[in-house]
């Protein structure tokens, strides 16, 4: 798998985000556009072959990517195999792109789905970094041959591979860049669209033209020397470069970016080298992950996160890390490492026993003011050796000597614990940070036994039936608890006067947690002065009564950035509340909001609530919009992102009108809207109701007929998103399009609709 070889941006017209440049595959992607759309109506596999750097990956994506305004294909698909796979993880990710929704489909019925969901489609499924043509034939009754143009995409590095997946199309060797395409690439890496300096040109193509052709390598290198511009070592680097043979120079070159980070910086890469190959990091749950193994100093300010997205921008920057997905600001939300960087990590850790010197990084303080702590990542081998050795860490010969001054790490895609005692396992690692349960099902008792061996976790997710914060109270320590329940049952998990003992907690996400209390709890709730969560900053799902959203409630959260807040209704439960007169979150420093009802509220309730005056995002569920609260969001001047999820309006009239109108609001900084299953089948708006909007995405909102005309007049909109709506509003969408078209003279207006 070879990704984003030449950098990331933020590209509002991907799902995912893509290679900001890619250098010297225009005619390549030509040639591979032709086979998709040429030829046979017969379907083909058309693979792109080539070793591990070559750009394979960054190719296809490029290609894919362009048939999202070329509408040749009714469905596309993107997935990654590499060398292990699972079967089912394979086919739950090509059908969620191609019906969207898995709800209720079993795991043995996904193959017969898949098939059935693209009978007579003409479809484009791309299987990126195919090892072994085993893989193929695990998947390949699920792609009908209906004669319609359909074409299955695949890279591997295997040449024969490709031959024995031919159907007619021959595979497609990618070369390597020249000389000239080197040096653009590198160029482009390195001096970010400045000109390079003439004292520097000489030492930069040589360096270029020792890459021998491969981005990766250009890439990495530009990582290596962007801060480094001094025309003698660039000249020692291009020469060190010449030394090395083809075969050997990429992982050479992995090996010199790794040795010139900084100390901090070095086991935070290995770490990431543990997770299966081709994983996709959830960016948030990252950074979560290394302040919990103390990678980031443990501060009690929110400089912590700020800290973990530094080294992570550290990586990005030397290309040793790839940004894969962006949020619509901009922030990394997913990324990876390339298979040759995760090789090479792994060789490391082998050759150096998985023992690491780690030096938690501070910004703000000089990396020597620390003495580093010896840690060891917690592998299959040392469990086989635990296992055999009777679960006695003193026996193990790679610990001998050592192991009480040993901190472990354990990491959180490693789960042993199928086949053996879990409580031996964890008695032995007491000072282990991160414990990662989510994947096996915890009976009470033994979780509950388990946690009090482990008393030094910072970050604890675990999937149980029930769930009390009295059974964690203990964990002092704990920054990230994530809680699953194991089924769908009503059951809500309650919280206790143990909470507030957590003092250093910063994420909190519990499937259904209600803010309940019994009569002695709440006393002691609103009487003490110690029931707060000072570094609590994300909050997620959580129930309340409406009663409780008072000023006295929230300021036990001084520091809350994301909130997750579904309320029960007054009726909701047989209690007695006052009458609310209003829902005031303005003195929150809230950056995210998510407000869910569990029924539809009454119109007048829906117009009480004020909102935080510097919120970025607002999403908003099952309510009754009226104009009122509708001005309250236009008055929130920092807002960018706002999703409506079954939304209600007023009757007109008597029949089925309803009209969400807008021409006398302004929501001045809004880039991102999304409608989802919003009744409305009128709506208007003005020229100025949304000056900067750049991606509107509307989905089963059926009753809809048009968008507005005023969208023609948005000079920042790139992009509107249909799914599951009318034929009609596609026609409008359509319209605009080609409105914006003849006014500017350019294909600036994407529309993505999958049934036009």
């Amino acid at each position: 798998m070879e990704k984003g070889l030449t950098g990331e941006r933020t590209n509002a017209h991907a799902t995912t985000s893509i290679a900001e440049e890619v250098v010297g595959f225009e005619d390549d992607a030509h040639s591979i556009i032709q086979q998709l759309t040429g030829g046979t109506k017969e379907l083909d596999v058309v693979s792109i072959v080539g070793m591990p750097g070559l750009g394979k990956t960054t190719l296809a994506r490029k290609v894919f990517n362009h048939f999202i305004d070329n509408r040749h294909f009714d469905v596309r698909s993107w997935c990654s195999i590499s060398k292990e796979y699972s079967l089912m993880k394979v086919f739950s990710e090509i059908l969620k792109q191609v019906i969207g929704n898995l709800d209720n489909i079993k795991d043995e019925d996904m193959p017969n789905t898949l098939r059935k969901s693209l009978m007579r489609k003409r479809y484009l499924i791309v299987l990126d970094d195919v090892w072994e043509v085993k893989a193929w034939e695990d998947f390949r009754l699920s792609f009908p041959q209906d004669e319609n143009g359909s074409r299955i995409l695949v890279t591997t590095r295997n040449e024969e591979v490709g031959w024995q997946l031919k159907h007619h199309s021959n595979p497609y060797s990618l070369r390597f860049l020249t000389g000239d395409e080197s040096w653009e690439l590198l160029q482009k890496k390195v001096f970010q669209g400045e000109i390079c300096p003439p004292e520097l040109l000489r030492e930069g193509q040589r360096v270029a033209k020792n890459c021998k052709g491969l981005p990766l390598v250009i890439v990495l290198i530009a990582g290596t020397i962007t801060e480094k511009r001094q025309a003698s070592l660039w000249l020692e680097v291009a020469n060190d470069l010449s030394s090395h043979a083809l075969e050997e120079q990429s992982m050479k070159i992995i090996e010199s970016s790794y040795d010139n980070l900084e100390d901090h910086l070095k086991p935070i890469l290995l770490y990431m080298g543990l997770f299966p190959e081709d994983h996709k990091f959830p960016v948030s749950d990252l950074l979560k992950l290394w302040m919990a193994e103390n990678f980031v100093q443990d501060m009690d300010t929110e400089n912590m996160e700020e800290a973990s997205k530094i080294c992570l921008n550290d990586l990005v920057n030397r290309s040793l890390v790839v940004v894969t997905k962006r949020r619509s600001n901009g922030e990394f939300k997913y990324c990876t490492v390339h298979d040759l960087v995760r090789e090479f990590c792994l060789r490391k850790l082998t050759k150096e026993k998985f023992m690491q010197l780690i030096v938690p990084y501070n910004p703000y303080q000089p990396l020597d003011s620390k003495e580093p702590q010896l840690c060891m990542y917690i592998h299959d081998d040392l469990v086989k050796q635990l296992v055999q050795y009777e679960y006695s860490l003193d026996r193990i010969p790679t610990l001998a000597g050592c192991q009480r001054c040993v901190e472990f790490i354990a990491h959180p895609t490693f789960c042993p614990w199928y086949h053996i005692s879990l409580f031996s396992l964890l008695d032995n690692f007491r000072l282990i940070r991160v414990l990662n349960l989510l994947d096996i099902y915890s009976e009470i008792s033994s979780w509950d036994t388990a946690m009090q061996a482990v008393t030094h976790l910072r970050y604890l997710a675990i999937r149980t039936k029930e769930f009390d914060f009295q059974r964690v109270s203990h964990l002092l320590d704990l920054q990230t608890l994530r809680v699953v329940r194991k089924d769908s049952s009503k059951h809500i998990l309650k919280t206790s006067p143990a909470i507030w003992k957590l003092h250093k907690l910063r994420h909190l996400d519990i499937q259904d947690f209600s803010f309940t209390w019994e009569d002695k709890d709440r006393v002691i709730f609103e009487e003490s002065s110690e029931t707060v969560l000072p570094n609590l900053k994300t909050f997620g799902k959580c129930w309340i009564y409406l009663a409780d959203m008072t000023p006295e409630f929230w300021w036990r959260f001084p520091n809350i950035e994301q909130l997750n807040l579904h309320f029960v209704e007054p009726t909701y439960y047989s209690i007695n509340v006052k009458e609310v007169d209003s829902l005031n979150l303005e003195q929150l420093p809230l950056q995210s909001l998510e407000l869910r009802f569990s029924t539809y509220i009454s119109i007048g309730l829906s117009g009480c609530v004020i909102f935080p005056s510097n919120l970025k995002n607002l999403s908003l569920h099952s309510i009754f919009l009226t104009e009122k609260f509708v001005s309250n969001i236009a008055r929130l001047q920092n807002l960018e992102k706002l999703k409506l999820n079954r939304i209600y309006f007023r009757p007109k009239d008597r029949g089925y009108r309803r009209c969400w109108d807008v021409s006398n609001f302004k929501f001045q900084a809004l880039k991102i809207l999304k409608l989802h299953f919003v009744t409305m089948t009128e709506w208007c708006s003005s020229d100025i109701s949304f000056p900067v909007l750049e991606k509107l995405v509307i989905d089963n909102c059926w009753r809809l007929q048009d968008i507005p005309s005023s969208f023609v007049d948005i000079p920042t909109l790139k992009l509107i998103k249909l799914g599951y709506c009318s034929k009609s509003l596609q026609d409008s969408a359509l319209n605009i399009k080609k409105e914006v078209e003849e006014i500017r003279g350019c294909d600036s207006l994407q529309v993505d609709a999958p049934y036009r």
